[in-house]
């Protein structure tokens, strides 16, 4: 009998795993189920059907335990045990008077004993707790105590040895394994076959709609291939720029002295790494000042007062409702929810030493970095010192072979200036005879400039007197005599002709009436215009001492806000770990400092010693004054050959 109650319970946790997985209504899954269990016994079917709706029906109360459930014993849980759950607590809730102890006892053996004892002993030691609390909030308080909480109260004694029994056999399990024992199932005497099931209609092939066009996107190249390879072409020629500048200026590198700029870049580097290392501070930012709302009212329309007036009105409808549901006797917040609450504020506390520690630890990497980036510095200024050696070195050696150079070339410049004496008077000559040629060619075109200029002259005299004449002839008077009689009619012969006199009248007739109407719908406007502005200021009077009564609630709950804040640092600045973290930065900038001190002691005594080399090297010209001088001579050996 247990083992037929375990497959029961069994089908019904599969049917409850469909339920949930699809979208269906309970009355044609239950339809749907109880043809698909036509084959079994009715009472069995019965029992099945009716624990499935049952704890349909029941979802409310069943999740309220099973949720919290699987909150604290979710880590060895798995969610497809979630149904058996739900099953159990809706059988022990609702069917135990039904079904008898002995039924229950079976179905709970024939399930996972560990798993039952755990929920049949978490179920009853909260019972009377925060479970009688929810239900309580979802039905009536004395409908729960007098239908549920009271008889599972009384079956609490015969629970207790079940679960003994459940906890006995647990430890000889954990003992000894038993084998299992091979029991032999009847089967049932068919008299008479089922008839069998009849072949479904065939559904209808639904027919393939047609397939969308491909569109045109498809077929063309994404723009941001395009927009990549255009960067990636940019950035290929800087590069290119930015070798050929390092190629020419590569022993600038020997410069062991930083300019001010780099100075100030890596000062500001320095202060943006810093203000990245500290975030999420404990500073609270200031309130902002009332004198600054003062300053600056904010003008509100009608649609903004009215909007206020209907939020104030609903404000007010809930309050009076919340304090209707206190006085009719519904609690404030239950015990669970304010060990919620601590629990919560407890892992904010830990949260925040997290933060803290990782911020420290930030601060603390960013100081060996620092420290570590000094020593790449002084290695590096050690090899750049030996390289400007080699450099001057072999500047020496060029300002020599310059030298040599120079007495060789000023020789052959001595040789040319003597070849050049001889061809001086040939061009001497040569040039004044070009000169006479350009002075008679100079003549004979500016004799023809003048003649055409003439010309052009006496054609713009005639034109101009022409056109004096013309302007004469237009300037003359058009007499044109007219009289006309504003009270005679046109003469056309119509019903309605009018002159102009009569015309005039009526229209200024019409204008009056016209201005009349106006004026009496400008009086009507101005009228409920008043009436409007009288009733928006009743109305801004009110949502003021609203909102100044809903500031002051907000100051008293923001100071209370900011002493749980102020308690909270204090707490986490005096977290153990914090500390230790505090101490191993102070020992990390100490060390910087030191080694900052012995670099800057190395660069007063560099400076000495390159004082000093350059006062003995100042009268040894370099090899760049060199090269002036050799060019500055070339010239003035030059200019006086030619």
């Amino acid at each position: 009998m247990a083992s037929n109650d375990g497959s029961l319970v069994k089908e019904a946790i599969m049917l409850l795993d469909k339920l949930s997985e699809g979208k269906q209504c309970l009355d044609d899954f239950i339809e749907d189920a109880a043809k698909d269990l036509q084959n079994m016994d009715a009472q069995h079917k019965k029992f099945i059907l009716d624990v499935v709706s049952g704890c349909t029906e029941h979802k409310k109360l069943l999740d309220v335990v099973v949720n919290v459930f699987y909150g604290q014993n979710g880590r060895w849980l798995s969610r497809g045990d979630r149904s058996q759950f739900v099953i159990i607590c809706y059988l022990i809730t609702f069917v135990l008077d039904d079904i008898g102890l002995q039924r229950f006892s079976n179905i709970v053996k024939s399930q996972d004993i560990k798993k039952m004892h755990t929920f049949l002993n978490f179920f009853f030691k909260h019972l009377t707790t925060w479970i009688q609390e929810e239900w309580n909030n979802i039905y009536d308080a004395a409908c729960v105590e007098e239908q549920w909480i009271g008889p599972l109260l009384r079956w609490r004694p015969n629970i207790d040895i079940l679960m003994d029994q459940l906890a006995l056999k647990m430890s000889c399990g954990n003992q000894v394994k038993k084998i299992p024992i091979k029991t032999t199932k009847p089967q049932e005497f068919c008299l008479t076959k089922p008839k069998p099931r009849p072949l479904p209609m065939p559904e209808l092939i639904p027919q393939q709609e047609k397939c969308k066009p491909v569109p045109n996107s498809t077929y063309r190249a994404p723009k941001e291939m395009q927009i990549i390879k255009e960067i990636k072409q940019e950035n290929h020629q800087k590069t290119k720029e930015l070798l050929n500048e390092a190629n020419m200026t590569q022993f600038r590198c020997g410069n062991p002295q930083k300019s001010e700029r780099t100075r100030r870049v890596m000062f500001q580097i320095q202060k943006d790494l810093d203000s990245k290392l500290q975030f999420n501070s404990f500073q609270p930012s200031e309130p902002p000042s009332s004198n600054k709302t003062k300053n600056c009212p904010v003008k509100l329309n009608g649609a903004a007062i009215l909007r206020q007036r209907a939020l104030r009105n609903r404000k007010e409808e809930e309050e009076l409702q919340r304090v209707e549901r206190l006085t009719e006797g519904e609690g404030e917040d239950s015990s669970f929810v304010q060990w919620q609450k601590n629990m919560r504020e407890m892992d904010l506390h830990e949260e925040l030493a997290k933060i803290e520690q990782r911020r420290l630890e930030g601060r603390i990497s960013h100081k060996e970095a620092a420290i570590a980036r000094i020593n790449i510095m002084e290695s590096n200024q050690k090899a750049s010192q030996l390289k400007k050696e080699e450099t001057a070195q072999l500047m020496r050696e060029y300002a020599e072979k310059r030298l040599q150079e120079e007495k060789e070339l000023r020789d052959l410049v001595q040789q040319v200036a003597e070849g050049h004496k001889n061809s001086k008077m040939a061009k001497e000559k040569l040039h004044k005879f070009k000169q006479s040629i350009v002075r008679e060619v100079s003549e004979q075109s500016q004799a023809l400039l003048r003649q055409a200029l003439e010309e052009a002259q006496a054609e713009l005299s005639r034109k101009f007197q022409t056109i004096l004449e013309i302007r004469a002839i237009e300037s003359l008077p058009h007499i044109r005599v007219k009289y006309f009689d504003d009270t005679e009619t046109a003469g056309h012969e119509l019903l309605g002709e009018m002159s102009i006199v009569e015309l005039k009248l009526r229209l200024a007739h019409l204008k009056e009436v016209e201005q009349t109407e106006q004026q009496k719908k400008r009086e009507h406007i101005l009228e409920v215009t008043h009436k409007k502005k009288e009733l928006l200021l009743e109305e801004v009077e009110l949502n003021n001492l609203h909102m100044r009564a809903m500031a002051q609630a907000a100051a008293i709950r923001k100071e209370k806000e900011r002493k749980a804040s102020v308690d909270l640092q204090q707490k986490v600045a005096q977290d153990k770990r914090v500390l230790a973290m505090q101490k191993k930065l102070e020992e990390k900038k100490q060390e910087q400092r030191r080694l900052e001190q012995i670099k800057s002691s190395k660069a007063k005594t560099a400076e000495k010693t390159t004082e000093q080399a350059g006062t003995r090297d100042k009268k040894t010209m370099t090899a760049e004054e060199i090269c002036e001088s050799m060019v500055k001579n070339l010239e003035q050996l030059i200019q006086r050959a030619f």
